[in-house]
């Protein structure tokens, strides 16, 4: 099936999938110091619901965190006092998105993504321009470098992943980016004494007690994505699919297509 969406043609046939499934196995990553998903049975005296123990169904409970257990998206009233829901905040779900790939670098011992790394793949020669096919993209899609396999099953805890410099989350939100996507647990250091400067600066969020009327409430956050080698830099049309917690995150499914003009 061809969707034609702005001046831009996709294949819906042709999905290209940076989600991390969730499964109850060892190999689901962790982050934030929790124990692996549980799905289990749900289980009334003698009977379980399991086909393959007598039931007519499979039916399980599922026991998840979407902030420590894969890939989610979320909104602000992840760091805020008032409650808002990413089910709320999300009210569309195709964008046009950038993919870029970049090697953090080490500062004072942190690998970090800078504000300068950021802004080379966005100031482009005027004859460059002329042949990119989205000028302001409304997400951002960060792969970082190395993108090892190993991204799909880590345990991120202690580990002190890599993370987005607060300078780099204000120069994205000042180019205009709504979705904001990474292959790492966190915009933010795993352990910064409560700050979350890039979630602030990419929110707008001056003060998470009393919220500003500037801060980004249709703006979200995707964390523990994977996009394969494969998958070549350059512009998508991403459709972000949640699911309809009313919660200030959701797992989700991200998913990327070719574009081209028609």
């Amino acid at each position: 099936m061809i969707a034609k969406i702005q001046n831009f043609q996709i294949d819906l046939s042709k999905p290209i999938d940076i989600s991390i499934p969730l499964s109850n196995t060892d190999k689901n990553p962790i982050a934030w110091y929790i124990k692996k998903p549980e799905i289990e049975p749900v289980v009334f005296g003698d009977w379980i619901g399991k086909v393959s123990e007598g039931s007519s169904t499979n039916f399980n409970n599922i026991f998840f965190n979407p902030h420590g257990h894969g890939t989610h998206t979320e909104c602000l009233g992840h760091i805020t006092r008032e409650f808002y829901s990413i089910n709320q905040c999300l009210k569309q779900f195709f964008f046009t998105a950038e993919l870029i790939s970049i090697t953090p670098e080490n500062i004072n011992g942190d690998l970090v993504i800078t504000k300068k790394q950021i802004q080379s793949h966005f100031v482009i020669s005027t004859q460059e321009k002329l042949h990119a096919q989205i000028d302001n993209p409304q997400a951002l899609i960060i792969r970082t470098l190395p993108n090892s396999e190993s991204k799909k099953h880590k345990n991120y805890s202690k580990t002190n992943p890599p993370y987005l410099s607060e300078e780099a989350a204000i120069y994205i939100r000042e180019i205009g980016i709504q979705h904001l996507l990474i292959d790492l647990p966190s915009v933010d250091r795993e352990e910064d004494e409560g700050k979350l400067l890039a979630h602030k600066a990419f929110w707008n969020v001056k003060d998470v007690n009393n919220l500003n009327d500037d801060a980004r409430l249709n703006c979200t956050i995707t964390e523990m994505i994977f996009v394969e080698d494969t998958v070549q830099d350059g512009s998508y049309i991403l459709n972000l699919q949640i699911a309809s917690f009313e919660n200030d995150a959701s797992p989700s499914k991200p998913i990327l297509f070719k574009i081209s003009e028609f």
